[in-house]
């Protein structure tokens, strides 16, 4: 426990002492989602003590593990997935949010060739642009998730297609269009069909990565020169039609919005322009916590601290990306302990956050 001495003109007070108590611990555990490896529950596999003594909030799955370059890594067929998702929950005292990327097109963990259903990319929709076409896969899409067991699909991009090479969004088929209210308009229908499933949905990246040039998974990104406030308009749209589940944030720096961090660790942009300008109220997740535009230049604890003084509820550590750490949930859930031992992140945001979670939680 550390003391913080308060000192005032009055004369000497009582130190404040800032004890993390098991209930905050629990609190904190629920603001952790992290990535494994394993197609079954095994007694070895380390997620099982993330989830029953940490108390961690969220997994999510992957079909291929990037570290060992090798499949499969949680996902090899329908039977097999919705059984480790049924086995994950049951360890679970606060039910888990299961996440994935099923965006369909190229970002599409659930294949066909392990015997899923089809799916289109969402330039594909927007370039059709016709709503019962976006309703019928959505609809598939959402069924898809449901069967597995699925409750949290990182989707939709709300991105603009600024920039069509952009080799993470443009060049994957990953957003529905330039037009601003093109992409309102599917995501719109997309978020509906998932509600209709009973599955949360996650609008991505904020403040908007479709202008970039460069990919954060593997450095920093700098849209300063190219990112426009047209591309904030989807989330005005969605958030004012109360349609955001959750919002996830871009690694990506904008020097006239904040000259020293990326959206993800900045105050600017989380609790500045999304809380208070456009509105939002809901959970705020970040992008994966271990890719290069966060992971090469800042600090484990000073990326942790600066994302959740930042406005960010829940941060997402794939373990799919460099080295594979058994014990991150553990890492993570520490540093956090950690941060608000010391004084740098106040029990009140811990609260806050764990409000937000419990809240999205109980819709489900």
């Amino acid at each position: 426990t550390i003391l913080i001495v308060a000192g005032c003109e009055d004369g000497p007070t009582e130190p404040d002492v800032v004890e993390v108590t098991a209930e905050t611990r629990a609190k904190i555990g629920q603001m952790v989602m992290v990535g494994f490896r394993g197609t079954e529950i095994a007694d070895t596999n380390q997620i099982i003590s993330a989830i029953d003594t940490l108390n961690i909030g969220g997994v999510v799955l992957y079909e291929y593990d990037v570290p060992s370059g090798s499949r499969p890594r949680n996902i090899s067929s329908p039977s097999q997935l919705s059984q480790l998702v049924a086995d994950l929950q049951s360890y679970a005292e606060t039910p888990l949010l299961v996440g994935i990327d099923q965006e369909g097109g190229f970002v599409n963990r659930l294949k066909e060739s392990y015997g899923f259903p089809a799916t289109v990319s969402a330039q594909h929709l927007g370039e059709v642009d016709n709503a019962d076409t976006t309703a019928f896969w959505a609809g598939q899409c959402a069924t898809t998730l449901q069967e597995m067991g699925i409750n949290l699909n990182f989707a939709p991009v709300v991105d603009l297609n600024v920039n069509p090479a952009c080799p993470v969004i443009g060049a994957y088929e990953r957003s529905f269009s330039a037009n601003s209210s093109i992409v309102t308009k599917h995501s719109a229908i997309w978020i509906r069909e998932h509600r209709n499933k009973g599955v949360l949905t996650c609008i991505k990246h904020f403040p908007g990565h479709g202008s970039s040039t460069t990919d954060s998974h593997n450095s920093m990104v700098d849209v300063t020169e190219t990112w426009s406030a047209t591309e904030l308009e989807p989330y005005y749209n969605l958030i004012d039609s109360g349609l955001v589940d959750m919002a996830m944030t871009a690694h990506v720096y904008n020097l006239n919005i904040d000259p020293t961090y990326p959206a993800t660790l900045s105050d600017a942009f989380i609790n500045g322009m999304l809380r208070t300008d456009i509105g939002y109220g809901g959970v705020i997740i970040s992008d994966d916590m271990q890719m290069g535009a966060i992971d090469d230049y800042y600090g484990f604890y000073t990326a942790i601290e600066r994302a959740i003084n930042a406005g960010i509820d829940i941060l997402i550590f794939s373990n799919n990306s460099g080295q594979y750490n058994s014990n991150i949930a553990e890492d993570a859930v520490e540093a956090i302990i950690w941060l608000v031992e010391e004084g740098e992140i106040p029990i009140s945001r811990v609260d806050e956050s764990y409000d937000r979670i419990m809240a999205l939680k109980a819709s489900l």
